[in-house]
């Protein structure tokens, strides 16, 4: 599929469809409680943004509102760890389903501290330690290469959400230390929890997002820039990994329902990609039980019904 293919498709206008008949489902669920200083972000928010392969930006309702992109991050620290370790980064990361919840301890013991899969606490754990052993500040390399991506130079942390976490912390300083014990975590267990905080607690909005991930849609490579990020492999290695491990325990679902890969974090957002045509940004806080958006994956699916484009 190129971009070519979709001129004839009104995408804004998909978009406002869309945002006239979401409201019902901005009711539903909850933001995210552990974190105390999104649990009261209003359910009522809700942006959508597109961005083009050929530079075209569409957008509805709240899409220019930063928002804390939580677990969205891990996709893009990933990708600098890919980056740097290549097929080498997989000895120390698994690239299957869970099936479990996203801070689960439950399959580390018998897989030996091996995490299932990058997009899991304990997988981000792994590659946050990856990017400590090579950045002096690992948490401003993944912010540098985020505003670089979105080409938004006023990309930055919310500290006192980063603080929240840190205090919330102890799941992920327990998976980070049974980790270590297996040989599978190499700094401090603090340096690499702490950064992974202040990473996860990255602001942007959803036209910041749909930017940034739009590499992934053009085999690697930023469209405005032509910056090579990752060779054509890498770019659908990982987008296969959004695919199937990027909406945490519910991605069977989500991939029929929505047709797209994705990455969801529990701060509301989801980044899609539509290979050859686009990058996808939707964000709406009210979580389903997995920690996924629940308008936000309503948008998805309506997005691929209504277009008639998805990756099937």
């Amino acid at each position: 599929m190129n971009a070519s293919a979709d001129q004839s498709i009104d995408y804004q206008r998909v978009l406002e469809t869309i945002h006239r008949d979401i409201e019902p489902f901005l009711k539903q669920g909850q933001a995210a409680q552990y974190i105390p200083a999104l649990s009261g972000v209003p359910l009522t928010k809700f942006g959508m943004a597109l961005h083009t392969l050929s530079g075209e930006t569409y957008l509805i309702g709240d899409a220019e509102e930063p928002f804390s992109i939580q677990s969205i991050s891990k996709l893009f620290a990933c990708t600098l760890a890919f980056r740097l370790l290549g097929e080498s980064l997989w000895r120390r990361l698994g690239r299957e389903p869970s099936g479990t919840a996203f801070n689960s301890l439950v399959q580390l013991e018998y897989e030996r501290g091996i995490p299932r899969n990058p997009f899991m606490n304990a997988g981000a754990l792994v590659v946050m330690d990856v990017l400590c052993s090579h950045f002096v500040r690992a948490d401003t390399a993944v912010l540098q290469f985020l505003r670089r991506l979105s080409a938004n130079q006023d990309v930055g942390y919310d500290s006192d959400v980063a603080t929240s976490e840190l205090e919330r912390a102890d799941r992920n300083i327990a998976i980070a230390h049974f980790m270590r014990s297996f040989g599978n975590l190499h700094n401090r267990v603090d340096d690499v929890v702490g950064t992974y905080c202040r990473q996860c607690a990255v602001e942007m909005s959803c036209v910041d997002l749909a930017k940034a991930v739009s590499f992934l849609a053009n085999g690697g490579t930023v469209p405005w820039s032509r910056e090579r990020v990752l060779d054509r492999s890498s770019a659908k290695r990982l987008s296969a990994l959004m695919l199937t491990c990027g909406t945490y325990d519910a991605v069977g679902d989500f991939v029929y329902r929505v047709g797209l890969p994705a990455k969801s974090g529990v701060g509301g957002g989801i980044v899609a990609v539509l290979p050859g045509v686009m990058g996808i940004c939707v964000w709406s806080p009210g979580l389903d039980r997995s920690g996924n958006s629940i308008a936000g994956r309503q948008a998805l699916e309506w997005l691929t019904t209504l277009s008639g484009r998805s990756i099937f």
